[in-house]
């Protein structure tokens, strides 16, 4: 992200860019993008203004449906909003797509290190995304030992974030995970049996 964030200016400008390729009739308001790219709603909107006046995005009113607190229930209400999407006559996406999507849109090593948080990692495998194989069951396979699944949930959405995509993932505990292979679980081999690469692997039945 270092060199992207040099040549395109900022990380936060990467970041909304992946969101609108990945997403490319999605629109979104100000509060989506920066809930999605962690971003603050200032740099968003500063971010997203630049990027329209170059012609990559159009302004667009949209609505959706939003979760709203009622007493003590939460229901779901149409909300009308302004916001973004992307310009698919741009005539520089394909170059930018090809720049920000189709290369490697995280180093592993880092994809390790954070998994690392939230547990001891045995086997991580990822694919998907990753790999650009849209045919693939998820983009993540995670195995370790005491994984904390409500951070580890935080730490996907941190590589959604940079990345510009809702991740899909599966993670289990060792045992869970060495019981499911020998029992040959449907999830489990859809994953191994098709593209993938292994940028961790301490487990002896994966060598």
């Amino acid at each position: 992200m270092d060199i992207l964030s040099k040549l395109f200016g900022s990380e936060a400008k990467v970041k909304i860019m992946r969101l609108f390729l990945f997403n490319p009739d999605q629109p979104y308001s100000p509060e989506d993008i920066a809930t999605r790219a962690r971003v603050p709603r200032a740099v968003v909107h500063h971010e997203a203004t630049l990027l329209r006046k170059m012609g990559m995005l159009s302004g667009k009113r949209f609505s959706h449906m939003v979760p709203v607190k009622k007493g003590k229930k939460t229901v779901m209400k149409r909300k009308n909003e302004g916001g973004w999407v992307l310009k698919t006559s741009f005539p520089y996406l394909p170059a930018l797509q090809n720049l920000l999507i189709n290369t490697v849109l995280f180093k592993y090593d880092d994809i390790i290190r954070k998994l690392n948080l939230v547990g001891r990692m045995k086997l991580v495998i990822v694919s998907g995304v990753f790999i650009h194989n849209n045919d693939s069951r998820v983009d993540l396979l995670i195995v370790g030992d005491h994984i904390r699944f409500g951070a580890l949930e935080g730490v996907i959405r941190t590589i959604e974030s940079e990345i510009g995509k809702e991740l899909r993932y599966a993670a289990f505990e060792t045992e869970d995970f060495e019981y499911r292979f020998g029992m040959y679980d449907k999830l489990v081999r859809d994953i191994l049996d098709y593209p993938h690469k292994k940028i961790l692997n301490k487990l002896t039945s994966q060598s």
